[in-house]
């Protein structure tokens, strides 16, 4: 697994049938959605930063960078979340910035 965080990395390697179970779910979810895959991962880049979950942000940035999604739409989807929740939001903005443009 490239790009994923070391934290991600060590609960697939450790949890067993627990994280099969968290790829399932989340496959699942990616294959039930109405979105096509640069949204999807955009709106997920959203919720990171709006959730302080950083540690994710990496993954998803290049997984939407991957799927077409400009660096002008990372800088969007991160501030998305701004008005909700606030200045939090800029604690995701560098690094998304930056594993964007790696």
């Amino acid at each position: 697994m490239s790009n994923v965080s070391n934290n991600f990395q060590v609960f697939m390697e450790e949890s067993g049938d627990v994280g099969k179970a968290f790829m399932d779910l989340t496959t699942r979810a990616a294959e039930a959605s109405a979105l096509d895959q640069k949204t999807e991962e955009l709106a997920y880049i959203a919720v990171l930063a709006a959730l302080r979950m950083t540690s994710g942000l990496t993954f998803h940035v290049k997984m939407a960078k991957a799927a077409g999604a400009t660096r002008e739409e990372i800088k969007s989807a991160v501030l998305v979340g701004l008005p909700a929740a606030g200045l939090v939001v800029t604690e995701a903005f560098a690094l998304a910035l930056k594993s964007y443009d790696e």
